[in-house]
């Protein structure tokens, strides 16, 4: 009788019961319904993830020079069994009754997600990519959706979960299972060792000149990544808030002033620097920007991180990039450093949140304000141009305390800017210059002329959302001294490689995800005030390179405020400030 059929007629052999008296035995069934040894189940789904769910480290090692030789094709080979015993001394240690088949398929299926991500957008894993995923919104998960991931998780994880579904497996005593479980990560870890001998000059070499394969061994590194970020508050005391600018005081610009300073952060997401137009790009993707003689772009700025979830808390700290990777503590920022100083503060989110920087003075969110009348024409389907952060700013900056509104008031607006991969959703259809556009979230779907297409539209959008935010503050002129500062959290790769999206490791991140745009505006009453001249600035920074370390204490500098968290040194206005003192001085 087919198996097929003798199982539909004796569903209890799924189970492993033995057949009926009355039933003629089979071979086939007998193998089938046989418990499966739980150190068998190891190394098959160990050799599923390091074969079939490694596709993309796969691609990356038959890149490598050398590959396709003799010593090349034992460098792979000796590679593949170090994964694989990764795998299996993983599940070793999970091996247990009531958790081998469940931590089996929770492996599988976390390495069929991270083998579409890295293939699709080219992007490898570690914490920080890892954070963003977690702190990603309903809507921006939702732009990550689409039939090719569906097909691919599909493809990769039903055949080893259908398998894990019907094979029992044999219950072991406790004693055995501890015996069978320690000579399981025993063995792998002799595996381990006696292939990297094998192979240890050459293996040494790849990983140091080849950091990205480390991030593409799937599914290790999520697991790294996850209890990198798991152990992180054993590492740092995350409830314990660190003081920072606790002295912070105004300066002496505040001192029987006429009118209190005003100043827009403008916090932009996915900026790339080369691709505005006043930076140079060929195309003309900020007209309205470059139409204007009063700003100062700085072409050679960098981020301090790839991510949103990594840039903003790091750009907002005092400690700099290098600091704030290394930090064992959790400090108070820039917007707490303002607050202390007396300032009205305003935080003022399009996008998944300030990721802690404002926590201690809150923030709007604008697609989920239920007290304003939001005008669905900027919010399609639930997500918000950004514009129309400026709707209802004043009233929202009135209800701020007025003893800090007559000192001064800093509004932060965080965009949803370039974020990717739904780039056409960021721009509205009278700002889609360049056509025609990538519709798809699948970018490697579209001809990458498409992604850039879209990618462009959305750079329109916002250099009229910049320029509306100038006129915004012009029209505040008459009641304070304005002044706005644009910089975006990070860059983005559009296809350069097969690379798409952001989030890499720094330290192998191509340049097109740390090279941001960084304007400045000052009204000609904010120059005054802070004695730093356009034209100076113009000059100055036009090529001087700057990072994100600049961004805590140039916006202290350029709002007066003294504290000992701020570092003249890394004032990137620091150097016109002088020169006009110097001027001043002779006369």
């Amino acid at each position: 009788m087919p198996l097929i059929l003798q199982r539909l007629l004796h569903p209890h052999l799924a189970a492993g019961a033995p057949p009926p008296a009355s039933a003629p035995s089979s071979n086939a069934a007998s193998a089938t319904s046989r418990p499966l040894h739980p150190a068998w189940l190891v190394v098959f789904i160990s050799v599923w993830l390091a074969t079939v769910c490694n596709v993309p480290l796969w691609r990356e090692v038959a890149q490598l020079p050398g590959q396709g030789s003799l010593r090349g094709w034992g460098f792979a080979m000796a590679f593949a069994l170090i994964v694989t015993a990764g795998n299996a001394a993983l599940l070793g240690l999970l091996a247990w009754r009531w958790t081998i088949k469940p931590a089996a398929a929770l492996l599988v299926v976390m390495a069929a997600f991270g083998a579409y991500f890295m293939l699709a957008y080219g992007v490898a894993i570690d914490a920080s990519m890892l954070t963003n995923v977690l702190q990603t919104d309903v809507h921006e998960a939702g732009d990550l959706l689409n039939g090719r991931m569906l097909a691919t998780v599909l493809a990769l994880a039903a055949p080893p979960l259908w398998w894990l579904l019907r094979r029992p497996v044999q219950q072991l005593s406790p004693l055995r299972q501890v015996a069978h479980n320690g000579l399981l990560l025993a063995g792998s870890v002799a595996v381990i060792v006696v292939c990297l001998l094998l192979v240890f000059q050459d293996f040494a070499s790849t990983m140091r000149n080849h950091t990205k394969l480390r991030y593409l061994i799937n599914p290790l590194n999520s697991v790294y990544a996850l209890a990198n970020i798991a152990t992180k508050p054993l590492r740092m005391d995350t409830h314990k808030l660190i003081p920072v600018g606790r002295d912070a005081q105004l300066g002496a610009s505040y001192a029987g002033q006429a009118k209190p300073p005003l100043l827009v952060l403008v916090l932009g997401e996915t900026g790339r620097s080369g691709n505005f137009g006043i930076n140079g790009y060929a195309r003309d993707t900020t007209p309205l920007l470059a139409a204007r003689t009063d700003l100062v772009s700085a072409r050679n700025a960098w981020s301090c991180g790839t991510s949103t979830a990594a840039s903003v808390p790091c750009m907002f700290s005092h400690l700099g990039r290098t600091g704030y990777e290394a930090r064992a503590a959790n400090f108070e920022s820039l917007i707490d450093v303002l607050h202390h100083a007396g300032l009205a503060v305003l935080w003022v989110d399009n996008q998944s949140g300030c990721k802690g920087v404002c926590d201690r003075i809150g923030e709007t969110i604008t697609s989920q304000q239920k007290d304003v009348a939001i005008d669905p024409a900027l919010c399609p389907g639930g997500e918000c141009l950004d514009r129309v952060m400026l709707q209802d700013l004043d009233t929202r900056i009135a209800a701020l305390p007025a003893e800090q509104r007559q000192r001064g008031t800093v509004v932060v607006l965080h965009q949803m800017g370039s974020h990717g991969p739904a780039y056409y959703k960021r721009s509205a259809p009278d700002h889609k210059k360049f056509g025609p556009e990538c519709t798809s979230t699948s970018l490697q779907e579209c001809e990458r002329q498409q992604v850039v297409n879209a990618y462009d539209n959305s750079v329109v959008e916002t250099d009229f959302f910049l320029d509306s935010v100038l006129k915004w503050l012009a029209a505040q002129d008459r009641k304070a001294q304005t002044a706005m500062v644009y910089v975006a959290d990070h860059g983005e790769s559009l296809g350069e490689n097969n690379l798409y999206l952001h989030g890499l490791p720094y330290s192998i991140a191509p340049d097109v995800q740390k090279h941001v745009p960084w304007i400045t505006w000052l009204s000609p009453s904010m120059q005054t005030r802070t004695h730093i001249a356009t034209d100076c600035l113009q000059h100055d920074l036009a090529e001087r390179r700057i990072t994100h370390d600049n961004y805590f204490h140039s916006v202290l500098g350029l709002m007066d405020v003294k504290t000992g968290a701020y570092n003249p040194g890394l004032d990137m206005f620091a150097e016109c400030r002088q020169v006009a003192g110097a001027r001043k001085a002779a006369g």
